[in-house]
This record gives C-alpha cells, sequence and structure tokens, in this order.
C-alpha cells in the first residue's frame, strides 16, 4: 500500500512497466525482473506500517523495492518459474471471474504450479507469452488506478490519512470487459516480441542467411 496522494504517480509507473513487459519483455527479461521485484518489495515492505506512517511507509516501500529488485535480478532460474507462476495465477482468476465466481485458493494454486512447470520447459516462447500477458496485465490494472484517481477523491482520501491499496488480480470488479482486453492486449505484445522486439532467437522462423 502506498499514501492516497502517490496513486496517480503509481499508476503511471505501473503503465510504463507494463508497456516495458509486455512488448520488450523477452529481450530485456532481467531487467522487467527487477521491475516486477521492486513492485513487489515495495508493496510488501509497505504494508507492514499503518495508515498515519507516511514516511516510513515510503522509506519502507523503497528498502523494500531495491531489495526484492535485486533478489529478482539475480534469480534469473527463479523469475522464470515466477513469471509462470503469476500467469497461471491470474488465468484462474480471470475464468473464475468470468463466471462471475470467486476464485478457489486450490485452483489458482495449482494453475500457478501448472504455470511454474511449463515456464521451465518452454523457457524461450513461455517468456515472450508471458511477459506479453503479464505486461498487459501490468498495464491495465496502472491504467484503471489511473483513470479512478478522481482529484476530489485523491484529496479527500488524503485529508482522512488513508492509503491505496491495488489488486492487481481483480483492478475493475464487475466488468467483463476486462479479460477480453487484457487478451487483445496480451496478443499484441506476444505477436510485436515474436516479430520484432524478441530477436531473431524469438522468432517464429528465423531468417535465412
Amino acid at each position: 500500500m502506498l499514501p492516497a496522494t502517490y496513486q496517480l504517480p503509481a499508476a503511471l509507473v505501473l503503465v510504463l512497466c507494463g508497456v516495458v513487459a509486455c512488448f520488450f519483455g523477452y529481450r530485456l527479461f532481467r531487467i522487467v525482473l527487477a521491475i516486477f521485484g521492486f513492485i513487489l518489495g515495495a508493496l510488501t515492505a509497505s504494508s507492514v506500517w499503518g495508515v498515519s506512517d507516511t514516511m516510513p511507509m515510503l522509506v519502507a516501500a523503497g528498502v523494500g523495492g531495491l531489495i526484492g529488485a535485486g533478489v529478482m535480478y539475480a534469480a534469473y532460474f527463479v523469475g522464470v518459474a515466477l513469471m509462470g507462476a503469476i500467469l497461471g495465477a491470474v488465468t484462474a482468476s480471470l475464468a473464475f471471474q468470468v463466471a462471475d465466481k470467486e476464485p478457489h485458493v486450490l485452483a489458482v494454486v495449482f494453475c500457478a504450479v501448472v504455470g511454474a512447470v511449463a515456464s521451465t520447459y518452454l523457457q524461450r516462447y513461455f517468456l515472450i507469452v508471458g511477459t506479453g500477458f503479464v505486461g498487459s496485465w501490468t498495464l491495465i490494472v496502472g491504467a484503471m488506478a489511473a483513470v479512478g484517481n478522481r482529484a476530489g477523491l485523491a484529496a479527500a482520501a488524503a485529508a482522512s490519512g488513508s492509503v491505496w491499496v491495488p489488486y492487481p488480480l481483480d483492478p475493475a470488479p464487475g466488468q467483463k470487459w476486462v479479460p477480453i482486453a487484457w487478451g487483445i492486449l496480451g496478443l499484441l505484445g506476444t505477436t510485436v516480441q515474436l516479430g520484432w522486439t524478441g530477436g531473431e532467437k524469438g522468432r517464429v522462423g528465423r531468417k535465412k542467411k
């Protein structure tokens, strides 16, 4: 969580990170790992503090983010498995959302495990697909947070000492268009990486010399 006044800047950062991961994830995978490690570390560390501890919350977010980025950047193979697990968990959550049901914990865990295992066997193309779809989902989460940041609501939240808590698996409850937009954007990002930004090793068919 972060102070409510930081919602819009944080949302714009998520949008930028989503664009990088979605369209350049394979080529810049270590950088993408560091980015997502920073986000996860910052959100985890900042949640330790109360809503009134603005400065400690920000310091904890910075320190936790740096630690998370360092760990994820160094642990490449762990990051590959984690990318698969995240993609599996998000897919399971959206499947339940489309069916208007609450995500079952065991189903989400099972899909996360399947995604992690699959990523180790199909690493190259799984990374392209994984970063394409995880990046597109991050972009959507950031965009939804930015759009929801109305000036009056942000000022009221800041005055009351509240914080902004992102909900990465369900940024827009009840909005049926979100999974559709995610699928289209994820396919677009995957296509761009396979055809252009993924490099020769990322292409479906290599160019003949």
